[in-house]
């Protein structure tokens, strides 16, 4: 009886080299090839494979140079198209008559996105898990972009990768990248994997062939990266992407994979708190439970933007207080932008339901519950449901909110607890019950808080709710600042005058019920003449998300008021006793 726990070596002959092949698991279930990256070999899998060989066919390989494989001649033989051959050479070897799914990290990733964008790849690969390594076609292309549009955010984003990307430009001196590797970085490779990325040692990693394979892997970077960035290829793709960005990463950051959505049409998003190598050496069940939801999906036919089956590829997003307004644009936003999973709640249960309709129709999977922010074990309970039936949220939007108006002598005790239970212990609630969830998965993910220009802009008849704003502005800080190691990031967004029907339920202190009635007319009227829609806010909170941005101000308002206060807080304490509001 064949065993499968243990790796079958074998060797598979491309382009003038002999790859050495390990396969485990079940032969007859779906086809994974792990590709390894720069200095590695395939050992560097060990974990992953381990893990998914339990109902998988595990195929790895020593790619050229590498481990037990052979050894081009020239620097010619490291060059991206016989690198891609050689992936379709295995799979070939491995899996004749069915499409096998690709998962690959670092060099190994930039040598696979050259196979996966090979025209009519889709006929063998039948996915792509890519992890900490761009397309340098991709990559040649999004530097262009960033030089063609010199704004103060793509300039940063040019000199942070840079600044990261040091070792390239060391790796093109003649001499002395080999003699660092040969006269003491293979020696020191334990201690750096321990020291900077947060891996503990092992036994057979590194592998014995370190120092051979680190030198001879050099040439992957002088044979391929700057005829590829200097004048990069049009590499679009039909095979549906996984991309796994590491939130800790010292090489490879997040931002290079924006706009990638241009060449990968079916693209699923997944974000991991590790480091770059700690993310296989340290977390490999939770990468290989990544790789089996998304295989599941491929192999059950419901992997594809927009499939028969509605099945949804994005994040999976949490939002309260959705039934309307900038709660439902988010949805709608997220389910359009992203084919997310969107978990919407309300008080308004057919209104919730309305909106799980409409992400539904715009490509996304909705979902709808009724929950009341305010109450503390409900939301628990909420978050309890999720997770048991959809999954711990990579997105939670802090959306439900409340108006209010009135100076703090008029308000009563009642009027600022229905203001503070929802507003600010609602938020509370959600990011407790969530965020906790967040951390203890371990991948990430990310809070966003709904406050308003009200946090910073003082006024004396907006005394509960300006209150329960800036709480929410403080709180978000509080916790951006806990949850930064767990890879969480927060963002706390501060609209100002935003035409939605939180002003249709806004309450008045001191006025009677006609009188409450009226002044709801009259501030709609006002919100509805500015004519901002919720629309643009959802924009903004999905880009927050995207980029992390811890502080949003949206409107022209709301962004004149956050600069007022930097400048001349002075201006903005006289302005708030004006009676507006």
């Amino acid at each position: 009886m064949t065993d499968r726990t243990e790796p079958r070596r074998s060797f598979v002959h491309s382009a003038g080299i002999d790859l050495a092949v390990f396969e485990q698991g079940d032969p007859q279930g779906p086809t994974v090839l792990l590709v390894h990256g720069y200095p590695d070999t395939h050992v560097v899998w060990d974990d992953v494979a381990a893990d998914l060989a339990a109902d998988h066919h595990v195929v790895r390989y020593d790619v050229r140079g590498a481990g037990e494989s052979g050894i081009p001649d020239s620097r010619e033989g490291y060059r991206l198209a016989l690198l891609a051959a050689d992936l379709f050479a295995v799979a070939d070897a491995v899996s004749p008559d069915r499409p096998v799914h690709v998962v690959a990290h670092d060099w190994g990733s930039l040598q696979s996105w050259e196979a996966v964008t090979e025209p009519g790849a889709e006929r063998r690969l039948a996915s792509y898990t890519s992890i900490s390594g761009p397309c340098l076609d991709h990559m040649g292309h999004w530097i262009r972009h960033r030089m063609r549009r010199p704004t103060p955010r793509h300039l940063r984003q040019l000199l942070v990768q840079g600044a990261h990307s040091w070792y390239i430009t060391a790796f093109h001196l003649p001499l002395l990248a080999p003699a660092t590797w040969r006269f003491g970085l293979a020696r020191a490779w334990p201690r750096v994997l321990r020291d900077l990325e947060e891996v503990s040692p092992r036994a057979g990693h590194p592998q014995p062939t370190l120092r051979q394979d680190a030198v001879r892997g050099i040439e992957l970077y002088r044979a391929n990266m700057r005829p590829t960035l200097r004048s990069p290829r049009e590499r679009p793709t039909k095979v549906p992407v996984q991309l796994i960005t590491l939130q800790r990463d010292h090489y490879v950051n997040t931002f290079l994979s924006e706009g990638l959505e241009r060449w990968v049409p079916d693209l699923t998003r997944r974000q991991l708190n590790a480091t770059h190598w700690s993310a296989l050496l340290e977390q490999g069940p939770k990468v290989a439970g990544m790789v089996r939801e998304f295989t599941g999906r491929i192999e059950n036919g419901s992997s594809g933007v927009g499939s028969s089956t509605g099945g949804s590829t994005g994040p999976l997003v949490v939002i309260t207080g959705a039934g309307s307004g900038i709660g439902r644009a988010t949805a709608l936003a997220f389910a359009e932008q992203q084919q997310a999973t969107v978990v919407v709640c309300d008080l308004d249960l057919a209104a919730a339901q309305r909106t799980a309709e409409l992400v539904d129709l715009l490509g996304g999977a909705g979902h709808a519950y009724q929950v009341d922010v305010s109450d503390g074990p409900g939301m628990d309970a909420f978050a309890q449901t999720v997770a048991a039936t959809h999954g711990v949220p990579d997105v939670l939007v802090n959306n439900a909110g409340i108006g209010h108006s009135g100076t703090f002598l008029q308000t009563t005790e009642k009027e600022w607890q229905r203001v503070l239970d929802v507003n600010l212990w609602g938020v509370i609630h959600g990011c407790r019950a969530f965020g906790s969830l967040m951390a203890e998965r371990g991948q990430g993910g990310h809070i966003v808080n709904l406050a308003s220009a009200a946090a910073y802009l003082p006024s004396k008849v907006l005394a509960a709710y300006a209150t329960s704003k800036a709480a929410v502005l403080m709180l978000s800080d509080c916790l951006r600042a806990e949850l930064a190691t767990s890879g969480i990031g927060v963002s706390a967004i501060c609209p100002g005058i935003v035409n939605t029907n939180i002003t249709r339920t806004s309450t008045f202190s001191g006025l009677t019920a006609e009188q409450q009635a009226a002044k709801q007319a009259r501030v709609s009227k006002l919100y509805a003449r500015r004519g901002f829609p919720p629309e643009k806010v959802a924009t903004e909170i999905v880009k927050a998300v995207r980029t992390g941005k811890p502080v949003v101000p949206v409107t022209a308002e709301a962004k004149a008021a956050r600069l007022v206060g930097r400048l001349w807080p002075g201006l903005l304490r006289q302005l708030a006793k004006l009676n507006a509001g």
